[in-house]
């Protein structure tokens, strides 16, 4: 079997874009329009055997002792925990006895009972629950078929989790309704015992046939688009990234983890971005659709972007053909001369081409939808950052840059790091190599 040129995982649809609600911001729900012929959206055993069976060679052809299997949709609590037993077992009949499994779902949650609970428990699988905030928020694009709401249901489902003692995270999506709030969302989500979240801005563009508009790249004319109503507004996006940073810092740093947060330290602290939106290049994260169709990324499940049928070729042959490879290196390739010289572009790079369809000034490539709300989260928040991530590297935990453990120290005054003998900006009085300076120093 042919090897990727570099290591890469996938989302898998197993049950492509069917769903039993109908959030109105969803991008994948239209994804149904590519199989016209389709009765039934379900991955058959022979797709699913071979993708299992494949995808784990490839990964420990490349030494990962650790094999995540992602599945989403759609809605993949749909195919029933049959479905599910026969994933786990496929995987044990596969995997080498060195080799550890980690499978992730993410759910809308609100088909949940104790059965699911207890299997997901017991298979070690992590959970994605979609929660957009307290309920007038989360229901305010979150609604079913027939036009209701969702959240208690989703609550329900939530607390079965809890009960269970089931791992899970939060996914909230970012719009144009909830943007205005992030201080409610927020602690809506940690009253309620959420301890990992993760926030995604929505952004899709209306093409003249009422569909969303494909990927920026084959777009002749971005301006032809608009962008729909749900979409949150750059100013809103980073107004409530600023918002929620400040609520998150407070007393949350170490207790609450905060998926953005935790990746831009780590790009403060010059390690490699662990999220695909701001890393360098990108073509490493591929999607898999139910018949076994691969496709570039989640992102891209266009016909234009079609890599080929697992049924056909070897999914490790298909994520490494050059036109993928080229693809990710595509995203470094393609920055505006904005991006080039701006300061923060270690912390974004670009972002997500998806969002890339902004004309610039000089007219060459596009410049990133969310360009604006990352420029003012990076300049609220980077002296904390910076702070933090000078705090790692002095030893100390990023935790004691809340004002009950580091005393109330201003973000200025901790960003160029004191001399040893200078007092400390924390306030106590000493010198900062008798206080903060001092690797085992506790407070």
């Amino acid at each position: 079997m042919q090897l990727p040129f570099h290591p890469f995982e996938v989302m898998a649809k197993p049950i492509g874009a069917r769903c039993n609600i109908a959030c109105s911001y969803c991008y994948y729900l239209e994804k149904q329009k590519l199989y016209p012929t389709t009765k039934k959206f379900a991955m058959s055993t022979e797709v699913l055997e071979t993708y299992i069976r494949d995808y784990i060679a490839v990964q420990v052809a490349i030494n990962r002792p650790e094999i995540d299997f992602n599945w989403q949709g759609g809605e993949p609590t749909l195919l029933g925990i049959d479905f599910f037993q026969r994933v786990v077992g496929l995987q044990k009949r596969y995997a080498p006895t060195n080799v550890r499994i980690v499978n992730a779902i993410q759910t809308n949650g609100t088909l949940l009972d104790e059965r699911w609970a207890a299997f997901l428990k017991e298979h070690g699988f992590l959970v994605g629950l979609s929660l957009d905030g307290p309920p007038l928020l989360h229901d305010a694009y979150r609604r079913d078929r027939t036009g209701g709401a969702t959240h208690a249901r989703v609550m329900a489902g939530m607390e079965l989790l809890q009960r269970h003692d089931v791992e899970f995270n939060t996914l909230t999506v970012v719009h144009r309704y909830n943007a205005e709030s992030p201080r409610a969302v927020y602690q809506f989500l940690k009253k309620v015992g959420v301890r990992y979240m993760q926030f995604v801005p929505v952004v899709e563009r209306l093409a003249g046939n009422g569909c969303l508009a494909a990927a920026p790249q084959i777009d002749s004319d971005a301006a032809e688009y608009k962008v729909a109503p749900w979409s949150v507004l750059p100013t809103m996006y980073g107004d409530f990234l600023c918002g929620l940073f400040d609520e998150w810092i407070k007393e949350d740093v170490g207790h609450v983890f905060v998926q953005l947060f935790d990746v831009q330290l780590g790009l403060w602290m010059n390690r490699p971005a662990s999220l695909c939106w701001f890393a360098e290049t990108c073509g490493g994260g591929l999607a898999l659709e139910h018949n076994g169709d691969l496709f570039a990324c989640d992102y891209y499940v266009y016909p234009e972007y079609l890599r080929g049928n697992i049924l056909e070729k070897p999914i490790g042959f298909l994520a490494s053909q050059l036109v993928q490879v080229d693809f990710g290196r595509e995203k470094s390739r393609s920055l505006p001369r904005q991006c080039v010289e701006c300061a923060f572009l270690f912390a974004c790079n670009g972002g997500c081409p998806k969002h890339r369809f902004l004309a610039t000034a000089e007219g060459g490539a596009p410049l990133n939808y969310f360009c604006q709300s990352l420029l003012h989260f990076f300049k609220h928040a980077g002296p904390r950052l910076q702070m933090m991530a000078k705090l790692v590297g002095a030893g100390r935990p990023a935790a004691d840059i809340m004002p009950r453990r580091f005393g109330r120290v201003s973000a200025s005054a901790y960003a160029d790091k004191p001399g040893r003998n200078d007092k400390c900006p924390c306030g106590s009085g000493k010198k900062f190599k008798a206080c903060h300076g001092s690797m085992g120093a506790t407070k």
